[in-house]
């Protein structure tokens, strides 16, 4: 029977806030905002969870390797860009915060982040992939979330405490600490840290390896390896999106 799924060629030129490059398999998502670093908006909110169903789907994606456009990976939000006043807004939040984390996790290849720079905004779509590589000017932060008065339930709520452990979780979200590159590596939330002009060539690298294993070891590795975090994801995501809308009404 023929295939249907998703062709590289169509499904790359849908998204704006989304650059896909494919060679020998590694399918490099680039986000950005005009070509420079990412400013996140309603938009690429949006974006991002419907990129991610099309990767997932695409079998040629051998890898994916995840990164930013210029010296941020994500370090501005547009707030404006968000309707955040009525039950009916934070209905469509929630139905695309679901789907945003959901959809990274159904990729059923390994995922290596190369972090170019400061992850300020959503750095938990960086954080849960399975390998990351950061430049040495990455600095981690939940900015939009706790310091703004809001609750961190976009799926901050769970990785962080997943990948810090509870007690260092828990203190960098309701802190608003901000992690430098070594501070995150010394933690665990990235596996090495690399001189910003090498973090992509690194990450590729790394890619590269994986990219070469025989396909079912490749995603079922992937499989196995993430199965927790998408306990996590199906147990709490929800749960966290509605305590910070029920907050975020509050206001």
């Amino acid at each position: 029977m023929a295939r249907i799924n998703p062709s590289l060629d169509e499904y790359s030129k849908r998204y704006e806030n989304v650059r896909l490059e494919r060679e020998n398999g590694i399918l490099q998502v680039t986000v950005h905002t005009d070509g420079d670093s990412l400013v996140w908006t309603s938009q690429a909110h949006d974006e991002l969870a419907y990129a991610f169903t099309d990767i997932a789907c695409d079998p040629e994606n051998k890898v994916v390797l995840l990164t930013g456009a210029g010296d941020a990976f994500c370090a501005e939000i547009d707030f404006s860009s968000f309707n955040l006043g009525t039950a009916a807004d934070w209905a469509h939040i929630m139905f695309e915060g679901q789907r945003l984390l959901t959809n990274l996790m159904n990729i059923e290849v390994p995922v290596v982040a190369a972090i170019n720079g400061p992850a300020l905004i959503h750095p938990e779509i960086a954080i849960l992939s399975d390998i990351i590589v950061a430049a040495d000017t990455v600095r981690f932060k939940d900015g939009p979330h706790f310091p703004s008065g809001i609750v961190p339930g976009d799926g901050a709520h769970l990785a962080w405490t997943h990948v810090l452990g509870s007690t260092r979780g828990r203190y960098f979200l309701l802190t608003g600490q901000e992690l430098d590159a070594r501070q995150a590596l010394d933690h665990g939330v990235v596996n090495e840290v690399v001189p910003a002009g090498q973090v992509l060539a690194r990450a590729r690298e790394l890619a590269a390896g994986i990219a070469s294993k025989p396909e079912l070891a490749r995603r079922y590795a992937r499989a196995v390896l993430t199965r927790e975090i998408k306990r996590l994801i199906h147990d709490q995501l929800g749960y966290g999106l509605a305590h910070e809308a029920l907050a975020a009404l509050s206001l």
